[in-house]
């Protein structure tokens, strides 16, 4: 499957490119009005409406490939897998806290307990610089 999408875009972006190179060749509508008040030249290697019409034809039949690569592309990018292979397409797993799960944090080192984390209180503390009346601890 892999090798596929590797093909088909191999495929899409030369297509791309020649038909970017087919399009800047071409000569716009205006350009013939333009040859035929004599200022400008008519012949070309193809001859004078030979030209236009291989490359409009090949045009078309790049575009036409182009699309069909784009469509096939949207295909295999839109298929599903037989086996779910993505995690946000499964049921979440639920991994149940244990005592030893709850005291690590994901680094591995040991998490603080929450007894060690409020800093004591002490009844003879003096208050506050700044005025503010506090109620003392009873």
């Amino acid at each position: 499957m892999s090798f596929i999408v590797t093909l088909l875009v191999t495929v899409q972006i030369i297509t791309a490119l020649v038909m970017i190179g087919l399009v800047l060749i071409q000569h716009g509508k205006g350009a013939d009005m333009g040859a035929a008040f004599g200022s400008g030249s008519s012949g070309s290697l193809f001859g004078a409406s030979g030209s236009a019409n291989f490359l409009s034809r090949t045009t078309a039949v790049l575009a036409t490939v182009f699309f069909a690569v784009t469509l096939a592309l949207a295909y295999f990018g839109n298929a599903r897998p037989t086996s779910s292979g993505s995690v946000l397409e499964g049921p979440a797993a639920v991994v149940p806290a244990s005592s030893e799960n709850a005291a690590q944090i994901p680094g591995g080192a040991p998490a603080a307990s929450a007894e060690s984390q409020v800093a004591p209180v002490k009844k003879d503390a003096a208050p506050a610089a700044g005025g503010a009346a506090q109620i003392p601890a009873q």
